[in-house]
């Protein structure tokens, strides 16, 4: 992949600011970055088994003498447990990491997820740089200091806030990225668009294509413009009691079929945020609060990348009764006094919190998308 320029993105939080770096050759790189922030901190690295074999040893080849070691996990979204939470914190502990030291998250969403939590909790708070490899995390799970982990009961539901002391977002990754992740990733990408920025989902529209063909300029602007608008988003409302709830577009819907189809490779985080983008704009269309066709146009997007729209497209034969997806979404971190707080939107781009929606319409909407034929994407993604 061809080289770019290094672009900084500060996430202002007072003491807490930090910045997100995004270009080529971070990881190269990574142990005199981390020195020039951290001095002589020690340093242990948490990853995963399939980024550890592309990209651990680039790491712990820079940090030299510095890394106290390292921790691979299994890769998955059920490596976001209890048990594993249980399990790192053991390890870290084992490594001698102490408060001063500094933890390295080398992953995809679920590594910086899980172990940002660790860090969290761990001598009651040490220091994390996310060194996100996936196009998800770098756009989106790795700016903002959301970590945690799932349970039986639905996604994300234990966790702390807890900002990364720096970002490293190295686009070279991505190309040893699986297409199907790329594909998952993009859904958060295209999110920003919907959700604010109509001139950025226009972009998208007719640009998309280079981000999938390892463009790196292509994929940098992307990066580059994903974290800018959540870095604002989150500098206004670090904790999601306002407009950083608007970045759960899609994810109401999305978390509860995520959390029905077991956190397994059925269903991607991606793919479950893609489906219920589209969803949020198909209902908000019943509801009468944007114009007739948004919803076709959004889902047309997503499905000319290869990503699901509908409930039908999710692999299996067995589907959800609209009961367990009502008390899935029953257990959503946005829920206020039993009542569901939805991100719904006017117009692409105009995107707006409510919870004046009704458990009877949303009921009869899913008994609706239940009843959609599927669109064929997966079928077209494996032919190409």
């Amino acid at each position: 992949m061809t080289r770019t320029s290094t672009r900084k993105i500060p996430v202002a939080l007072g003491d807490r600011s930090y910045e997100v770096m995004v270009g080529s050759g971070l990881l190269a790189r990574s142990g005199q970055l981390l020195a020039d922030h951290f001095g002589r901190a020690r340093v242990a690295v948490v990853t995963d088994e399939n980024v550890a074999a592309h990209h651990l040893g680039t790491v712990i080849e820079s940090l030299g003498d510095r890394c106290r070691g390292s921790i691979v996990l299994p890769p998955g979204e059920q490596t976001k447990s209890f048990a594993r939470l249980d399990e790192l914190c053991d390890r870290l502990l084992a490594l001698g990491v102490e408060r001063g030291d500094v933890i390295v998250a080398l992953g995809g969403g679920v590594i910086g997820d899980l172990t940002g939590f660790a860090a969290a909790i761990l001598r009651r708070g040490v220091r994390f740089v996310q060194i996100p490899t996936s196009l998800l995390a770098q756009v989106d799970s790795s700016v903002g200091g959301k970590t945690g982990i799932n349970t039986a009961h639905g996604k994300n539901l234990v966790g702390a806030f807890h900002q990364p002391a720096l970002v490293l977002a190295d686009i070279d990754t991505l190309a040893t990225l699986p297409a199907r992740q790329m594909r998952a990733g993009y859904a958060e990408v295209v999110k920003y668009g919907l959700l604010g920025d109509l001139a950025f989902f226009e972009r998208l529209e007719q640009g998309w294509r280079p981000v999938f063909g390892n463009d790196p300029a292509a994929i940098a602007a992307a990066v580059e413009t994903s974290v800018a608008a959540k870095a604002a988003v989150v500098a206004r409302d670090e904790t999601e009691q306002g407009d950083r709830m608007l970045l759960n577009l899609g994810h109401t819907f999305g978390h509860a079929l995520e959390a029905w189809a077991g956190y397994s490779d059925r269903l991607l985080h991606g793919e479950a945020v893609a489906i219920g983008m589209a969803q949020a704009f198909r209902f908000s269309e019943a509801e009468g609060l944007c114009a007739p066709g948004m919803a076709e146009r959004v889902a047309r997007h997503l499905a000319d990348v290869g990503l699901p729209t509908v409930i039908a497209d999710i692999s299996g034969a067995d589907r959800p009764a609209v009961a367990t997806l009502l008390a899935l979404m029953a257990q959503d971190k946005k829920v206020r006094d039993g009542q569901m707080t939805f991100i719904l939107l006017r117009g692409i781009g105009q995107s707006f919190v409510s919870r004046d929606v009704t458990p009877d319409a949303v009921e009869k909407f899913l008994q609706r998308e239940l009843k959609l034929p599927a669109s064929g994407n997966r079928e077209r993604q494996a032919r190409r």
